[in-house]
């Protein structure tokens, strides 16, 4: 596999990794909130999952994006 397939590829795994990171965070922040040292800093690691979905995101388009340019 030469290295712009894989590139396109890379770029949508990490678009859908992204995604299902976006899908999992409202089934996971209970659990989260059980944990006593993460349960009064619910905001920031909600936060904090939400950037890290929004870079994964943003990674794989700038590679999907850059295959078809």
């Amino acid at each position: 596999m030469d290295k712009k397939k894989f590139t396109f590829y890379y770029g949508i795994i990490l678009i859908a990794v992204g995604l299902g990171v976006f899908y999992r965070i409202p089934t996971v922040m209970p659990q989260v909130a059980t944990i006593e040292f993460f349960s009064n800093k619910l905001g920031l690691v909600k936060f904090s999952f939400y950037i890290l979905g929004i870079f994964l995101i943003t990674a794989g388009a700038i590679r999907v994006y850059n295959h078809f340019k």
